[in-house]
Order: C-alpha cells, then sequence, then structure tokens
C-alpha cells in the first residue's frame, strides 16, 4: 500500500516549486509522463522500483530517457524519489498533484460509473446539477461498468452516491440477510 500522506507532501512541495516559477501545468504534464511511460513497461517500472539496482543506475537511465524531454523540476522530483529510495510513490505523486491543481482551479474530481457510455447530454445534464448542488466545478471522468446493471455511481471526492441497480440490490441482499 502506498503511503498517501506521504505522496501528498511531496506533491505539496513539487507544486510548491512549480507555482513559484509559473509551471504548474508543465510540471504535472511531465510527472504525469514519466509515470505513464513506467505504466505502459512493466519492465521499466520493475527497473525503477527494483531495491536491487543502484540509485546512480537509475538516476543515469532517467536523465538519459527524460532530461531533455521533460522539465528540470519534475525530473529532479523523480531524482529526488530515487534517492529516499521512494520509487513506488510516484503514482501517488501524480494523483496528489492533480488534486492540488484541481483544487487550485475551485475543481474537485467527479467520477461517473454506468453500465454504458452515458450521451453527452445526459452526463451534461448530471454534471451541472451536481455542480449547482455542491457549488463546484468538477474534473470528469466517465466509467463505464457493466456490473453496474444500470443507474449511475458517483464518486464527487471521496463521497460515493450509489444509484445503481447493482447497489440498490446489494442494499436489499443485505437488509434482508441482516442477523436480527
Amino acid at each position: 500500500m502506498v503511503n498517501e500522506t506521504l505522496a501528498r507532501r511531496y506533491a505539496t512541495a513539487v507544486y510548491s516549486l512549480a507555482r513559484e516559477a509559473d509551471d504548474v501545468d508543465a510540471v504535472g504534464n511531465d510527472l504525469a509522463v514519466i509515470a505513464s511511460a513506467f505504466d505502459a513497461a512493466p519492465e521499466a517500472k520493475e527497473f525503477f522500483v527494483a531495491p536491487i539496482i543502484e540509485k546512480r543506475v537509475k538516476e543515469r537511465v532517467l536523465t538519459d530517457t527524460f532530461g531533455s524531454r521533460v522539465s528540470e523540476l519534475a525530473l529532479h522530483a523523480v531524482l529526488l524519489l530515487v534517492r529516499k529510495r521512494r520509487e513506488m510513490l510516484l503514482s501517488a505523486l501524480v494523483s496528489e498533484y492533480r488534486k492540488l491543481q484541481r483544487a487550485a482551479r475551485g475543481e474537485e474530481g467527479l467520477t461517473i460509473t454506468s453500465a454504458r457510455t452515458l450521451p453527452p447530454d445526459e452526463l451534461r445534464t448530471l454534471v451541472e446539477r451536481l455542480e449547482r448542488i455542491y457549488g463546484k466545478k468538477f474534473e470528469i471522468s466517465q466509467v463505464v461498468d457493466p456490473r453496474t446493471i444500470g443507474g449511475v455511481r458517483v464518486l464527487v471526492g471521496d463521497r460515493l452516491i450509489d444509484g445503481t441497480v447493482a447497489g440498490r440490490l446489494e442494499s436489499l441482499s443485505r437488509a434482508l440477510f441482516a442477523p436480527s
């Protein structure tokens, strides 16, 4: 399990430096590019997180691979993770950095899960209604999960609104089989 608190500390420090350099979006995108490169290549990820590989070797490979392609701040943030042997925090750091970006824009993450892709007008109507209710703007991600059977599950930050058929069946099952 990745320590989110520690990842948040790193993300906050990197975000603060990026804000001072007026380069918040570029640093966030570069961190995401580095993380996705490791996620896309399992061998590269194994290399990156392997504790038996010397820090200097990892630093040299990272610098050679990303040095001219990403911002200096993003590269140094990843190199710091290597130096501290906290490579596993990279994905969580990117996630926490994105949260800081959304918060600075007055937005919050919104995940909508449904059995099928919602038509654009339905999605827009749902999001507009949630924006009025919560008084916030949202960064939307839509997930298709056929197991929901029907309806939608909305995750706003850490709040879950389950309006799916599967969720209702689960609730009914718990009510029927709960010890009395």
